[in-house]
């Protein structure tokens, strides 16, 4: 009974230390210079220079065909943005925003007599099932809570982020 009473206590230590990790990472390794996004490819890309550093698979808004054009439609915006927040306490994890929109956005949503819309973020999951949809974003960018922990040692603000259709 002793041996069941500590092994349990060990165990329920363990999973509570377990829930203790941190989720930000230290990254030494070469700047990443550009983030550059294919939407059709569903791919994200971290670029130091000329090469490759890191890829991912990603999750993109929920119409993920098409430039984002006003708030709501579900759509991840086409164009070149400069990652210019972050927020350690996202309730997709960890999160990186985008400096999205633009003027360029401003102006077509305003010629449709819309809003833009915002709050658009390169984030993880959090803690729901979204990783059984494959799009399932507002119009941010989604990785897995392991990759944005990456992502997020790694990015620094004012990096350059192109996203293509």
């Amino acid at each position: 009974m002793q041996i069941l009473a500590k092994t349990t206590a060990l165990l329920f230590a363990i999973a509570l230390l377990s829930g203790c990790a941190s989720k930000f990472r230290d990254y030494s390794g070469p700047e990443v210079t550009r983030v550059v996004v294919y939407k059709q490819s569903r791919r994200l890309f971290l670029i130091h220079n000329k090469t490759v550093l890191k890829s991912y698979r990603v999750g993109l808004g929920f119409a993920p065909r098409g430039d984002k054009k006003v708030e709501g439609d579900g759509r991840t915006p086409v164009g070149h943005y400069l990652i210019d927040r972050r927020n350690p306490d996202s309730r997709y994890h960890l999160s990186l925003g985008i400096n999205y929109p633009s003027e360029r956005d401003i102006s077509e949503a305003e010629a449709l007599g819309k809003a833009p819309g915002g709050d658009i973020f390169i984030h993880g999951q959090g803690r729901n099932f979204s990783f059984l949809i494959p799009d399932w974003t507002w119009g941010c960018i989604a990785v897995t809570n392991d990759e944005m922990e990456e992502i997020y040692a790694m990015v620094r603000d004012g990096t350059p982020i192109s996203i293509y259709e």
